[in-house]
């Protein structure tokens, strides 16, 4: 388990595990008075939080599935990635894609915040690519 450096605007605003077995931390709407989001519309959402992540590290923004489902509220960008070299708050870029207003009052969980590991690579330029089963096969090549 990471020990990780976070300043919060407002400390009952940090993101935590709802359960044992969550992956992801809830990121909390750090805005003073109601926003909503019409049918349609996009918006940064500020959070208030900040973090320091180690090299190797990334942070994911995520949709909340429950807004997805009920609401149609999602991320603009589907995953948001947060660097281990980004100081700045972090902010969720909202879409609304259903077909009603949505409203976002000061402190709800708006999306998930999920760490993960990643590697770095050095790509290693070939003239071929060894051969598998699949080959060139893309897009839907296996049926349905």
């Amino acid at each position: 388990m990471y020990k990780i450096k976070i300043k919060a605007n407002d400390e009952k605003m940090l993101p935590k595990y709802e359960t044992a077995g969550s992956a992801g931390m809830d990121l909390r709407a750090n805005i003073e008075e109601l926003m909503v989001l019409q049918p349609g519309e996009r918006a940064l959402v500020p959070t208030g939080i900040y973090i320091e992540l180690p090299e190797g590290l990334e942070a994911q923004v995520r949709a909340r599935s429950g807004l997805a489902i009920k609401f149609g509220i999602g991320l603009v960008n589907g995953v948001g990635t947060i660097d281990s070299d980004y100081r700045g708050e972090i902010k969720v870029p909202l879409i609304n894609w259903g077909d009603k207003p949505f409203s976002i009052y000061p402190k709800d969980r708006i999306a998930q915040l999920v760490i993960c590991k990643y590697e770095k690579i050095i790509w290693q330029l070939v003239k071929e690519l060894d051969e598998t089963k699949r080959g060139s096969g893309g897009f839907g090549h296996t049926g349905i």
